[in-house]
């Protein structure tokens, strides 16, 4: 009776062990990918700067030709207009750094990205049962630790990334795989349909 209600315990450990490791392992999940859409977004928006800083540079040449070529109202009024738009973008772009945060937030999401397989694979160990529960519980407070050092240094998220990393999770499933198509990476010796087909035969 004492064995089986000791199996009870230990099984039920094991079951809240796994809820919790799951949930970190989610939250994880969602960091990684938004840190990932932020760095897109942020990447998207300083191409579009830039572009417009040449454009507007184009322009403002433009405008100082036309001067020197007789057009001197409108030319002048176009030059200096597009000059002020252009020196308040150059500052915007000198102040914001874009560049930098993109750096951050795939840096960010790079070391969220170990962390995350940290996770599946210490979940897989604890399905498995052959790590004693008390060195499950060691890495798991391990990974803590290292997911709040990466969490110190980390910039802010927005809501428009969250919610992207949102969509490619939950609808374009980004995290999952058939297994046919793992099966097309790898080796026939490794595929999982080549293994259930022989074992039938």
């Amino acid at each position: 009776m004492e064995i089986h209600s000791q199996v009870n315990e230990s099984f039920e450990s094991t079951q809240i062990i796994e809820g919790q490791l799951r949930e970190c392992f989610g939250r994880v999940v969602y960091s990684h990918k938004t840190h990932e859409k932020c760095a897109d977004i942020l990447q998207q928006r300083l191409s579009i700067l830039k572009v417009s800083q040449i454009v507007l540079s184009a322009v403002t040449t433009g405008g100082g030709i036309s001067v020197l070529l007789g057009a001197e109202t409108i030319g002048a009024i176009i030059a200096s207009t597009v000059s002020a738009i252009l020196l308040g973008l150059t500052l915007y772009l000198k102040g914001e750094d874009l560049g930098e945060l993109v750096r951050r937030h795939k840096t960010t999401a790079a070391d969220t990205w170990l962390i995350r397989e940290k996770y599946q694979a210490l979940i897989t160990d604890l399905a498995v049962g052959d790590k004693p529960l008390e060195i499950i519980r060691q890495e798991r407070d391990i990974l803590m630790k290292d997911l709040h050092l990466v969490y110190s240094s980390a910039p802010n998220t927005t809501y428009k990334a969250f919610k992207k990393a949102q969509h490619a999770l939950k609808y374009s499933e980004d995290m999952t795989f058939s297994n046919e198509e793992i099966d097309a990476f790898l080796p026939s010796e490794l595929k999982r349909s080549g293994r259930s087909n022989s074992s039938d035969g």
